[in-house]
C-alpha cells in the first residue's frame, strides 16, 4: 500500500483527527517529491536485519538511529509533548522517521501554504527536507513506535515559524522554483 496524504479541512477540531476536506482531495507521491519529501515502504517486522534499510541508511548517509514510542504510559509529559510536535516548524538537517509500530501523521506546507497531511502506518519510513515547514501529531490510537535516522550527530533543535531568514529556509524555497 502507498502513502496516502491528502488536503486539509481548516477544522480546529482535535488534531488527531484525519481533517480531510470534503470532497477529499488526495495528494500523490509525486506532489510529494516536488516538495522534496520522500517515502519508501519497507518491512518493520524485520527493522533490525532488514537489507532494504541497510541500503537506505548506506545510501543516505544515515549513520545514528535510535527508537521512541510515543504513547502516554511511555512518553514523559505526553500531552504537553504533542503540543510541542504540533507546533509549526522546520529543522536545519533532514528529518527521517521510520514507523516500526502504529501509526501518526505528519503535515507539511505545500508551496502555496496549504497543509497537506501526510498518514504513516507501520513500514513507511519519510523523509522531510531541510527548511520545510511541518508539523507531526498522532492519530486518534495514541500509539506510534518510531525509528529516528540522522546523518552523522543528531539534532534535536526545531525552529517554530516563522523561520524565514534561515539560510536553509532560502534554500528549500528556492529548490522549489526549480521543479
Amino acid at each position: 500500500m502507498s502513502l496516502e496524504a491528502w488536503f486539509m479541512d481548516g477544522s480546529e477540531e482535535d488534531q488527531r483527527k484525519p481533517h480531510r476536506l470534503d470532497p477529499n482531495r488526495p495528494v500523490s507521491p509525486e506532489q510529494l517529491r516536488r516538495l522534496g519529501v520522500f517515502h519508501w515502504k519497507l518491512n518493520a517486522d524485520i527493522y533490525e536485519a532488514d537489507p532494504e534499510l541497510e541500503q537506505i541508511r548506506k545510501e543516505q548517509g544515515y549513520s545514528y538511529m535510535d527508537i521512541i514510542t510515543i504513547h502516554r504510559d511511555t512518553l514523559p509529559n505526553y500531552e504537553e509533548k504533542l503540543k510541542m510536535f504540533f507546533e509549526e516548524h522546520l529543522h536545519l538537517d533532514d528529518e527521517i522517521r521510520y514507523i516500526l509500530d502504529g501509526q501518526a501523521y505528519f503535515d507539511v506546507r505545500d508551496q502555496e501554504e496549504r497543509w497537506i497531511r501526510i498518514a504513516m502506518r507501520k513500514g513507511d519510513l519519510i523523509t522531510l527536507p531541510a527548511g520545510i515547514y511541518h508539523r507531526f501529531t498522532m492519530d486518534e490510537t495514541n500509539y506510534t513506535k518510531a525509528m529516528r535516522l540522522f546523518v552523522g550527530e543528531p539534532v534535536w533543535k526545531a525552529y517554530n515559524r516563522p523561520a524565514d531568514d534561515f539560510d536553509i529556509r532560502q534554500k528549500y524555497l528556492a529548490s522549489l522554483q526549480e521543479c
